[in-house]
């Protein structure tokens, strides 16, 4: 596992306010289970459940995402993406991120992962590369939506959650394949 922190990074930048996220499926910090890897390693590519509480008041809509900050590139790697997700919604059924986002709530906007899906990108890290971080962060935003335009990508998304963004709750989970 690798010490940089993206968050860290945007923390120092422009401080926001932290507050809880967690899941049904795994604690902080611990491996993810086989439901949440990929097909390719033998999951099924099943977003994971999340929850957030003791976000900032003021809060007008919620942004998740989804980042391996371990991939072997500059940039991680992009698992998940959803913006718009109206500020009166705290939690994510298992498997919202499937395809179609049938799963989400209405007006929420799932963008493309890195594979070019949109949907939830099972967790499935490179051999011999150690053990990643996989990242799910809820960004609390002083804004109701973002007019995006649907093939945005991720780091767009990310930009303009820095600049809205009144709090950032984060929840880790592990995966190695050495």
């Amino acid at each position: 596992m690798l010490d940089y922190d993206p968050y860290d990074v945007l923390q120092r930048a422009r401080p926001v306010a932290s507050f809880s996220v967690t899941s049904a499926d795994f604690e902080h910090g611990e491996p993810l289970p086989r439901g949440q890897w990929a097909a390719f390693a033998g999951g099924a590519d099943r977003s994971p459940q999340v929850s957030w509480s003791g976000f900032p008041p003021g809060t007008r809509s919620f942004v998740v995402t989804c980042l391996d900050a371990d991939a072997p590139s500059a940039s991680g790697w992009w698992h998940w993406a959803v913006a718009n997700i109206p500020a009166t919604v705290t939690s994510l059924d298992a498997n919202a991120g499937a395809e179609g986002g049938a799963g989400l709530p209405e007006g929420a906007l799932m963008l493309r992962n890195e594979d070019g899906e949109k949907a939830f990108s099972g967790v499935g890290p490179p051999r011999g590369t150690g053990v990643h971080r996989y990242m799910f962060v809820v960004h609390a935003l002083d804004v109701p939506s973002f007019d995006l335009d649907p093939d945005a990508s991720p780091a767009s998304l990310g930009t303009r959650c820095f600049f809205h963004a009144l709090g950032r709750g984060i929840l880790v989970g592990t995966a190695t394949r050495d």
